[in-house]
């Protein structure tokens, strides 16, 4: 199933896709189904937490030339930052380059707390896109990554959950302006999605809609205002957002 968020004049409801349509569905079901054209939809979870990943591809960490980690780097991003499909990346001032990340999300479905590797699908509500959104020279100065990763607008995912997905082995791909600038495929990580759980777990626990982003592989770079970026991943679909300078919001 493809789960979504959407809004229509009547209001915000959870629903699932079928076809052209969005069937009633959810917490928040609408009273109707409607035409997916007339939905604008919005980010599909609402997490209480992203806890994301780093260095957890193999062809990043060659590109990087470090050492494979011994266990996964986790550090967290703000459910401030989260946005949905065709929503806006504001580039801050305080940066002078922002770079795209794409990542496939984990989204959390039941509460979760030292789930074993071997359990850890029972825990998964499904799949997303997610762009880890970074300000690369406030991530090197700061030298801990809160900052670099926090600001708004910084956590596009969407556009729906598939909850019907095998991760173990997915294509991953991130344009920017029609350019393919990153390509993987997700058995290339180092630490499996159900691994992450069962590592993340065991620090924190996790709530339903939070999700793990799950870390992303070469080819990353810089973003500038105007730019389409979308991250594609095989079986999920396609997340599309543009950047736009603070400069150009506050006019």
């Amino acid at each position: 199933m493809k789960l979504v968020r959407f809004q229509t004049f009547q209001g915000t409801f959870s629903g699932v896709i079928q076809g052209n349509e969005i069937k009633p569905w959810g917490p928040n079901p609408a009273d109707s189904e409607c035409a997916l054209s007339d939905a604008r939809l919005l980010t599909p979870c609402l997490p209480s937490k992203v806890v994301a990943v780093g260095l957890n591809y193999r062809d990043h960490a060659a590109e990087l030339k470090m050492k494979l980690p011994e266990e996964p780097l986790i550090f967290l991003k703000p459910s401030s930052s989260v946005i949905g499909p065709q929503e806006t990346i504001v580039m801050p001032p305080q940066s002078a380059r922002v770079d795209y990340e794409a990542e496939l999300a984990i989204v959390i479905g039941k509460e979760a707390r030292n789930v074993l590797e071997k359990d850890a699908g029972k825990v998964i509500l499904g799949y997303s896109c997610l762009n880890d959104v970074t300000a690369r020279d406030l991530q090197n100065k700061d030298g801990q990554w809160t900052r670099a990763k926090s600001f708004d607008t910084f956590c596009p995912i969407g556009p729906w959950i598939e909850t019907d997905l095998d991760p173990s082995d997915l294509k991953i791909d991130l344009f920017l302006n029609g350019q393919t600038k990153q390509s993987s495929r997700t058995s290339n990580l180092i630490f499996s999605c159900f691994k992450l759980i069962e590592f993340i777990t065991s620090v924190m626990t996790l709530y339903p809609g939070d999700v793990i982003a799950t870390g992303t592989t070469s080819g990353i770079g810089p973003m500038v205002n105007g730019d389409v970026v979308e991250v594609r991943i095989e079986g999920i679909g396609s997340l599309v957002n543009t950047t736009k300078s603070w400069d150009q919001c506050s006019q």
